[in-house]
């Protein structure tokens, strides 16, 4: 089962394991110490995630949004 991230100018949508929650975007900022526009989705599933299949380059919000 794979995570899925939504992102939107205030924060990020998780589906994780069947389980819906929000990362708001002070969060996010408290925890990787960085802007959220400059934070990759990378990061953020790794905050979801204990250990991630990540693939691909890391994207910047700020370039998602």
């Amino acid at each position: 089962m794979s995570t899925v991230l939504s992102f939107d100018r205030e924060g990020v949508d998780v589906v994780y394991q069947g389980t819906e929650f929000r990362l708001e975007q002070a969060l996010i900022e408290n925890a990787t110490e960085k802007s959220y526009h400059d934070v990759t989705d990378h990061e953020i599933l790794k905050m979801v995630e204990p250990d991630p299949n990540i693939s691909g380059e890391p994207r910047r919000v700020g370039d998602i949004l």
